[in-house]
């Protein structure tokens, strides 16, 4: 009879060789798969680099400050971001401005106080929004929205124009393809993203968290203030730089609303111009001599340079731990 006092047997299991040999093969085919992502950004990167420093050694004007984009004698080329950069800012941060909190209100009403039937339809609805193309999204903004909105932007402008965002632009605000109205139309373009992936951090709050709150006594909006949003603060952060990230991207409809070539630089939401992907697009027929091209892969390596360090930063972002 066995003493019972004595510890049990171990049993020791041993891994067979051919599951250490699929566990590498397995390591490999996964690191090679993550690495043709790195190699592939970096050398879309260098192409450009590349490409564009014939083109910028040949400016004849500084190209961080110049307002000029002149590439037609591609002998004298005399270009700079200036522009590009004021109205892809201004029209990408103006919609991230109007979108955030629609996103985060329909976020939280999708997941802490609608139905779970009408939130699923709702959801479906709102992702929806997601598949309308591009151009439908600006033909929509020019024809539709802008004769909507052009007495709001007349209002804004009488009454608030003494603050630079307002003031007087370089495009008629009858006719609607300012900033302002492409604003709108990119923040709608940007909401499903944002709201998909809040909706999606909220429905990861911690069930002990909301009851501990309920036990206390909270009302629902209390609850939503101590517990929802601040666990999902770094996923709405991250959800919002997604969405950036995507408006400073945005082409065709951009350039469908702001087909105004009027120099931009007022910092208003009422000039016209071009921002970096509309302006690249507009000039396809220029592409036909390097020098040329060149200018053109340089403002494109800047948009490139951008979104990365957006997408970066939101990446970074989600990565971190909620406090």
């Amino acid at each position: 009879m066995s003493d019972p006092t004595s510890s049990p047997p171990t049993v020791t299991l041993k891994r067979t060789s051919n599951g250490a040999l699929g566990d590498r093969i397995f390591k490999a085919i996964a690191f090679a798969a993550g690495a043709t992502i790195v190699i592939a950004i970096a050398l879309i990167a260098v192409f450009l680099l590349v490409q564009a420093v014939p083109s910028l050694m040949a400016n004849h004007d500084n190209f961080f400050t110049s307002s000029r984009f002149l590439t037609s004698d591609g002998d004298h080329l005399a270009f700079g971001i200036a522009d590009l950069f004021m109205v892809t800012v201004l029209s990408a941060g103006f919609a991230l401005t109007l979108a955030v909190p629609v996103a985060i209100g329909i976020a939280l009403f999708l997941t802490q106080y609608a139905p779970g039937r009408l939130a699923r339809a709702f959801g479906i609805a709102v992702d929806l929004l997601a598949a309308v193309p591009s151009i439908v999204f600006g033909l929509w903004g020019i024809f539709v929205l802008a004769p909507q909105i052009s007495p709001l932007a007349e209002f804004l402008n009488q009454h608030l124009g003494w603050l630079f965002l307002f003031k007087e632009g370089n495009v008629s605000l009858v006719g609607g393809g300012t900033i302002f109205t492409a604003g709108i139309v990119l923040a709608v373009m940007i909401l499903p993203i944002i709201t998909s992936v809040s909706r999606e951090v909220f429905r990861q709050t911690p069930i002990p968290h909301i009851e501990a709150a309920q036990a206390l006594g909270a009302t629902k909006w209390e609850v939503v203030r101590m517990t929802v949003l601040p666990f999902g603060r770094s996923g709405v952060i991250a959800a919002s730089m997604l969405g950036l990230g995507r408006a400073l991207g945005e082409t065709v409809a951009v350039l469908i609303i702001l087909r105004s070539a009027a120099k931009a630089g007022h910092w208003s939401l009422f000039d016209g111009g071009y921002t970096f992907a509309s302006k690249i697009a507009s000039a396809a027929a220029e592409f036909s001599s390097p020098l040329p091209t060149g200018a053109y892969i340089a403002a494109g390596f800047v948009l490139f340079a951008l979104t990365f360090a957006v997408n970066a930063t939101a990446r970074a972002i989600a990565g971190s731990k909620v406090n």
